[in-house]
């Protein structure tokens, strides 16, 4: 966890900047993302889609939701005919 300074600056924690090739003197860039700040390190080019490819990945998703909520629920428990006890002493010496 970093802690911002009185001057509101913070220091990226060195496995972090290992692992995204963050060095002294680099630039990064600071991202309002609803509730939350996504930082992207330098060299990262920011991922950005057209409203019309956001709402064709949306309408894919949708189906897929769709399709999901039409497959058969599983039985309940009480009806299979087991119980989670005979599972623990399935293959034990009786």
């Amino acid at each position: 966890m970093a802690k911002v300074t009185s001057k509101l600056q913070v220091t990226v924690p060195k496995a972090v900047a290992d692992r995204y090739g963050i060095r002294p003197g680099d630039e990064i860039e600071w991202l309002v993302s609803g509730d939350m700040i996504r930082v992207v390190p330098p060299g990262k080019k920011i991922r950005t889609m057209s409203s019309a490819e956001r709402l064709r990945r949306f309408d894919l998703a949708t189906a897929r939701q769709r399709k999901r909520n039409k497959r058969p629920h599983a039985a309940s428990a009480q009806n299979r005919g087991w119980s989670r006890e005979d599972l623990y002493r399935r293959g034990r010496a009786r």
